[in-house]
């Protein structure tokens, strides 16, 4: 019952920020699974499946709003999906050491990036739908659909602010389509592939997956009362704590 209710305390904390800012879960609720025991595959996995309800519970609210562009959605699944089933083969074979060191530096920048830009996301512009816009953007979400299925923290921050900044979304239409096509079925592919290729731990899943639940929709409630300012500022935080983390994970 004390891991149930440690598990629960902090996945509801890391949805909760990551609903809001569009990614970051893993910066607290991966750990917390590494600490109570579970190898990496397996807790990696199991972040993934809880992960999911994330998506599900910012799904619940942001409906209420408005629906997503189904082309661009299906768009942004067809990108990122592949790299997602990629990434989750490569993780179980390789050290990761390096690459989450590289990716705390990346994760960095757009902290940096962002807090340089106090307009950047804030009023939707759509741009770049034409071939070769759509095309390099593509390949760009296909790259982080490979981190996304490989490593653990953050990706979804990169698929947020590639959306405002390549094809010209406001910071809460960004964070609505990572969360719910991110959250739901690139993260659902990458549960499902290392499902297969390593295992889940079941017994955790429902404190994680009723505090993803709960974290998402509350998260995702504020984000849309407080509007794009807010979130801007929540997403710049979330990235320099993700970025600390996995810096000071490497060196430790």
């Amino acid at each position: 019952m004390l891991e149930q209710l440690l598990i629960f305390i902090v996945a509801l904390i890391a949805n909760f920020f990551s609903a809001l800012s569009g990614g970051g879960a893993g910066l607290l609720q991966l750990p917390i699974l590494l600490f109570l025991g579970l190898p990496f595959g397996i807790a990696l996995a199991t972040h993934k499946v809880a992960s999911v309800a994330l998506g599900l519970g910012a799904t619940a609210r942001y409906l209420k709003k408005s629906p997503l562009e189904r082309q661009f959605a299906l768009f942004i699944l067809i990108s990122g999906l592949p790299g997602v089933i990629v990434g989750a083969f490569v993780i179980l074979k390789i050290p990761d050491a390096l690459a989450q060191l590289a990716l705390g530096f990346l994760t960095l920048s757009l902290s940096i990036y962002s807090f340089s830009k106090p307009h950047l996301g804030q009023n939707s512009n759509p741009k770049r739908r034409d071939f070769k816009g759509l095309l390099l953007g593509s390949f760009a979400l296909f790259f982080i659909g490979i981190l996304n299925g490989s490593l653990t923290s953050g990706t979804g921050l990169f698929v947020t602010l590639w959306l405002i900044y390549w094809f010209g979304l406001d910071y809460q239409t960004a964070v609505a389509y990572t969360l719910i096509l991110v959250g739901i079925f690139w993260n659902g592919c990458g549960a499902l592939t290392l499902g297969l290729l390593s295992e889940i731990h079941w017994q955790w899943l429902p404190a994680l997956i009723s505090a993803s639940l709960i974290g998402g929709y509350l998260g995702t409630h504020i984000g849309i009362l407080k509007g794009n300012q807010w979130i801007k500022r929540s997403f710049e935080i979330v990235t320099f704590l993700v970025a600390c983390k996995l810096i000071y994970q490497y060196f430790k």
